[in-house]
């Protein structure tokens, strides 16, 4: 594996992170404390070219590759996990199904404007009384009469759910099949019987806007099935594989802000005379920080190079997912830490660092279920 990044990464990377630093940073903190939803910053970042990096460029993106766009997940989070886990979720969720498992016709009618950054698209997988497992606990149901498909049931934790332009939902089509039964259908924001519950009070990302989604007779045309029916289940798969590369991304983000405001703070606070940054116990922790998100950013690469390259990343990406997030909540406390009764307050930015980065440990599959995806995979390749 080639541990430098090619020149055009190089750009991207460089390109995004300046980005983020003139327009997102300076508005981090007024966003989490408004939950504003900030259209503006992904109609600007959409203006950038950044709305669709990774899919080609006959379908409005930038045609750059998985690492390019983990790199650029990393910076937008770096400066807000708000807008980070939102951008995350337009690339891996809402667009990476379309263009993965849609007719040439869906790509261009749905695709290319969320790549174009002219909207938001989003994903509806969990419901009330699932979680972990999907395919047992999917009740919406999408019954085809003539020409539509008529939906019923509801969804949750739906990012992007109250302003997505669309939204790919996971239906059972044949009750008799078991997850061979469950199919992706593309659902228009404005279909007729589409509601949209309250947006979620959470404890961080609160410029992220998690909704309910419900149906209600809901139609959509015949066509806005996604791929074949029943390929649902596997569907969902894969496009969660891809999705733990991004949120590993996003924790690396959140860690590295984490691990910049620690040095900066140690470097400038002074006790018993000399800067912090001077005491073994600030050291060890700075240390321990910046060895695991360096270890974490070359799990995310190295399961980003394995998808361009068309390989199996299952089990590097739930790695790179796990370890990433679990480093960054790390570098997160630990940044509390060595700001002392400061990093507990909202006038530094770590606490929020900390709120924030929680969810990786959760969403894309919680980090308990990616243990056992490791294990089963290593078991079986060793069987």
């Amino acid at each position: 594996m080639d541990f430098q990044l090619t020149e055009e990464q190089r750009a991207i990377r460089d390109m995004v992170h300046d980005f983020a630093e003139n327009e997102i940073v300076p508005r981090a903190g007024e966003i989490d404390r408004t939950d504003e939803h900030p259209a503006d910053l992904f109609r600007k970042m959409g203006e950038n070219g950044l709305m669709g990096v990774p899919f080609p460029e006959q379908y409005g993106g930038a045609g750059a590759d998985t690492l390019s766009q983990a790199l650029a997940i990393e910076e937008v989070s770096r400066a807000s996990g708000s807008v980070g886990l939102t951008y995350a979720a337009h690339l891996s969720l809402g667009c990476a199904p379309l263009y993965m498992f849609g007719a040439d016709a869906q790509k261009k009618k749905w695709l290319v404007p969320l790549a174009k950054g002219e909207a938001l698209g989003a994903l509806a997988l969990t419901e009330a009384k699932g979680g972990s497992d999907l395919a047992g606990s999917v009740t919406t149901t999408a019954l085809l009469k003539g020409d539509e498909w008529i939906i019923n049931g509801s969804k949750m934790y739906v990012t992007s759910g109250a302003v997505a332009r669309s939204t790919i939902a996971l239906c059972i089509t044949d009750k008799g099949k078991g997850h061979r039964g469950l199919s992706m259908i593309i659902i228009p924001h404005d279909a007729p019987g589409l509601v949209v519950g309250k947006v979620e009070e959470k404890m961080g990302l609160h410029g992220s806007l998690t909704t309910q989604v419900f149906f209600e007779d809901c139609r959509v045309p015949k066509e806005n099935l996604l791929g074949p029916e029943g390929a649902g289940f596997r569907q969902a798969m894969m496009t969660l594989d891809g999705g733990r590369i991004g949120i590993g991304a996003m924790a690396l983000g959140l860690g590295r802000a984490a691990l910049e405001a620690s040095i900066k703070y140690a470097q400038e606070r002074t006790a018993f005379g000399s800067p912090i940054a001077n005491f073994q116990a600030i050291q060890w922790m700075i240390a321990d920080s910046t060895m695991e998100l360096e270890a974490a950013r070359l799990l995310v690469a190295r399961a980003a190079v394995l998808k361009d390259r068309q390989q199996p990343f299952s089990t590097e990406a739930a790695m790179a997912k796990l370890y990433a997030s679990e480093a960054a909540d790390r570098a997160c406390w630990k940044a509390i830490q060595v700001h002392g009764g400061a990093g507990y307050l909202r006038d530094f930015p770590v606490e929020r660092f900390y709120r924030d980065n929680r969810l990786t440990l959760i969403g894309e599959g919680t980090n308990e279920i990616l243990r056992m995806v490791i294990a089963r995979n290593v078991l079986r390749a060793n069987a």
